[in-house]
This record gives structure tokens, sequence and C-alpha cells, in this order.
């Protein structure tokens, strides 16, 4: 994680389009609410250590694809991502997890059905593909077993992070300007999710960033810690798409990256997956809801 720190702060420092207000860090840091639990009623199905673990590779394997939510199904008052987690919680606590041999085999009309999709939709498509290499991981590498998963970090949420985040089917990698960002914020969310859910016991929870999609820095723009170029809020506010990897997007995700490393530098005792799982949260107010965020179409986020 060291390597993604350093190569957001130079990002940070070169960025043409994004710039973090630095001068109102302090502040917002001792503004901020002690915690807030993760909002919403679709965090996980009963069951055994080894259910939540295949529950929460299975959701964070599928957690993205926000360039499209506007163009999904969604019950009333639901987001993307609550649709998408209510869906799989619903199989769950129906039809227990798919196995890891299911999972490898898995079609796009399969998770369509679960999530009450169109399976011509393209993100189905997506989704059946991360799944079946999330399948064919586990096989290959835990004994069919997702607990193993989270086993096999020795106990250390960094480790496990890098080796999800060697898997094609949480690959999140970035360049800018002759940097490489390994964002990684799908395997980074996964690792939080397994320790949230007792899955595992992981003593170094604290060297995880934030996970860097495009909600945390959405809040972060509309609460005066980043400021966008006025052209780039402007196609945001159109509702243009932002390309994945263009030198825009690397900004905003690596600016609002440093800009939570700052935040945590000025508060004592928080730490970075604490203050993303508090600023996410706020992103579900109204507020935040009303005015755009910045939508690409990838398999990050």
């Amino acid at each position: 994680m060291d390597e993604l720190r350093a190569a957001c702060a130079r990002v940070a420092e070169r960025a043409a389009s994004v710039r973090i207000a630095t001068e109102r860090i302090a502040a917002y840091a001792a503004g901020l609410p002690a915690f807030a639990p993760a909002a919403g009623a679709d965090r996980e199905p009963p069951g055994s250590r080894e259910e939540r673990a295949a529950f929460w590779l299975t959701l964070d394997a599928i957690n993205f694809g926000s360039g499209w939510f506007p163009t999904l199904r969604k019950p009333e008052g639901r987001s993307g991502y609550q649709t998408i987690a209510g869906g799989l919680r619903r199989r769950f606590e129906d039809a227990g997890p798919w196995s890891a041999r299911e999972l490898a085999d898995i079609e796009a009309a399969a998770i369509a059905r679960v999530l009450g999709q169109d399976p011509r939709h393209e993100l189905m498509e997506l989704f059946a593909g991360s799944l079946r290499g999330l399948g064919a991981r586990v096989l290959a590498q835990a004994g069919a077993r997702f607990a193993a998963v989270a086993d096999s970090a020795g106990g250390s949420a960094v480790a496990l992070a890098l080796h999800l985040g060697g898997w094609p089917c949480f690959a999140d990698v970035s360049f800018y300007d002759g940097l490489t960002v390994p964002f990684l914020k799908r395997a980074q969310i996964a690792v939080a999710d397994l320790h949230r859910a007792g899955v595992a016991e992981l003593a170094d929870l604290d060297r995880l960033t934030m996970f860097a999609d495009n909600l945390v820095p959405h809040v972060l723009r509309l609460d005066g810690v980043l400021r966008f170029d006025p052209a780039l809020v402007a196609a945001i506010e159109r509702g243009e798409l932002i390309a994945h990897g263009s030198p825009e997007e690397v900004e905003i995700r690596a600016c609002a990256l440093h800009a939570v490393e700052l935040i945590v530098a000025a508060r004592p005792g928080s730490c970075p997956a604490a203050v993303d799982q508090l600023l996410w949260n706020r992103g579900q107010e109204p507020r935040y809801k009303a005015v755009p965020r910045h939508r690409s179409r990838c398999t990050a986020y």
C-alpha cells in the first residue's frame, strides 16, 4: 500500500484538473463524527464463516459498474449498489452460496435473474466474467473454500489485498504521467468486508487506503475538500462519461485517496478504511445524491 500512497501523493502534486484544498483539511477532520456503522440492511445473510466468506468475496467480485447504474432496473429508493447487494443477499438466503465450481461456470443469464436485470445488459456479462474468474481462483488456489482465501494471508490485511489484487477479477491498476497507480479498490474493500464480517482477524487494517471510487471523491468535492476544474465539473453535470484511465479520472481517484490520508494524519486514532466508510455513508444523503457525480464505465468501481 505504500506504493499506492506515494503514487497518489505524486498525482496530487501534478494534477491539472483536481486540487486538494489542504488549508481545509484540519477543520474538516476535526468536524467529522466519530464513526457511523454501515448504512442499509444489505450487509450479509446469516450463516457459517464459510458462507460469510463466500458472500463477501462474491459480492465484491461484482462490486463495480457504477457507470452503468443509471441504466439498471432498481427498486424504488434503492441505489445501484443496494440493488446488486440486495439481490445477492436474497439469493444466499433462499438457496445458499454458489460453490466455487458453480461460479467458474456461471453465465450472464444466471446472475441477471438473481439481480432482476436484463441478461442482455452489458454489465451482466462483465459480472459473469468476474465471477467465473473468482470461482476459478478459489478452485485452483484455495481448495474450493472461500474462507481459505482469507486464511492465506496469515492475518495481514495488506497481504490479502495484494493477493486478491493479483487476480484478474479484482484487478485495478491505472497509469498517470509515467506513474503506476495500483488503486486495488475492490481487493481492499473485500479485505475490509471479510474483517468486519468476522471471517478474518487482520492486524494491519489501518494500512489499507481509502477505497477509491466515484462517491467519496464526490462527497469531498461537495464538502469543499476537493476542487475540480470548472470544465470537468461542467462535463460531470452534463452527464458525460469520464473515460476510465484518463488523466482526469485518475486525478479524481488519486486526489481523493491522498486527501483521506491527510484527513487521517490530522485525526489521531482514525484510519483510511473508517473515514472511507463514514464518507460513503454520508454520500447516501439526499443533498449529495441531488448533484451528479462522475461516471466511468469500468470494472474498477
